[in-house]
């Protein structure tokens, strides 16, 4: 074995797409963390059939995972506790390789009752990075996802490029990449196409690039939804441009939940450059937001700013603001 490089199948990995690899991935995860330097993770080509698993560090290095081959998720419900793959208090950390991490959410996509009820079981999200630190993730693509396909979370400087993610238009909550109290996160050269949110940004995110993202189908690209729980933080910092959205139920989204237990801000918004082609909603804001069937009425403004420069094409609806009373709110349409 190569000093620095763990082979998934040294370790055990079948790659039949059928013998449960899980255990063999955390043995080469343990031992590459051990080493003072760069470690590579290679998952060479191949089908691995993973059960949840958490990568978790600090280790003594710089952590590269080499995805050749494609990791299909278990489709047994019962082993989950909440996501399918975690990434850790993690600095340092590199994913490339042109593989595929896929869900296998078709036959759990029926258990989601997500939509109709707020009191539900969420299903698992595929990728989740919590607490990860100067990291770079190109070259890879998502598939199906139970839920979310990625969520970043209490991070920051990371980096997303050509990234290419799927799920059929009625795959329920499939949202492509979500960002939650995160700093300094981009997006760049990616192609998106779910059942919902192609990139959605949460509460707490500040320093957002959203570059080259072609999305669609969808509901496009929002912010929030904001202000539905206490002791959320302000969303500060948000640039999309030269994104193309086609198709979508939404463009460019604002959402913010009625009667909100938190006072915050989202500002300091530019949308420039942005292309939509047959987009039902082009631009929403939307501080009346609620999905369900009981909704509380009153609403708390949330103060927004946002520049729009934007090109749109066949559209259905050009603009729709709910309610219309928003502080330093400029559109530029051309």
């Amino acid at each position: 074995m190569d000093v620095g490089v763990y082979n998934v199948k040294e370790y055990g990995a079948a790659g039949d797409g059928q013998t449960d690899s899980t255990k063999a991935f955390e043995a080469a995860w343990c031992a590459a963390c051990a080493v003072e330097g760069m470690a590579t993770i290679v998952i060479p080509e191949g089908a691995y059939l993973l059960g949840p698993i958490i990568f978790k560090g600090p280790y003594k290095g710089k952590m590269v995972m080499q995805l050749k081959g494609q990791l299909l998720a278990s489709t047994h419900l019962e082993a989950y506790t909440q996501n399918w793959i975690d990434f850790q208090y993690i600095n340092g950390l590199v994913i490339s390789g042109g593989g595929t991490f896929h869900g296998q959410g078709a036959s759990t996509w029926p258990y989601n009752q997500c939509p109709k009820t707020h009191k539900c079981k969420l299903l698992p999200v595929s990728l989740v990075f919590s607490f990860v630190t100067n990291a770079t993730i190109s070259g890879i693509s998502s598939v199906d996802s139970k839920l979310f396909h990625l969520q970043i979370f209490e991070s920051r400087d990371i980096t997303l490029d050509s990234i290419r993610i799927s799920a059929p238009g009625d795959s329920p909550n499939t949202d492509g990449i979500h960002i939650a109290d995160s700093t300094n996160i981009q997006v760049a050269n990616s192609v998106i196409g779910t059942s919902d949110d192609c990139i959605s940004i949460g509460p707490g995110s500040t320093n957002l690039t959203i570059f080259n993202v072609l999305c669609g189908p969808g509901h496009g690209i929002s912010v929030g939804s904001l202000g539905k729980n206490a002791n959320e933080k302000d969303v500060n910092g948000l640039t999309v441009r030269k994104c193309t959205l086609t198709g979508t139920t939404n463009g460019l989204r604002i959402k913010t939940w009625p009667s909100s237990p938190a006072t915050l801000k989202a500002t300091g918004f530019l949308f420039e450059d942005i292309i939509m082609n047959n987009v039902y909603n082009p631009i929403i804001i939307d501080q009346n937001y609620c999905p369900y069937a009981n909704c509380p009425e009153m609403v708390y403004l949330i103060a927004t700013t946002a520049k729009y420069i934007i090109r749109v094409l066949n559209l259905a609806k050009s603009l729709r603001i709910c309610p219309s009373s928003l502080s330093s709110f400029r559109i530029l349409l051309w």
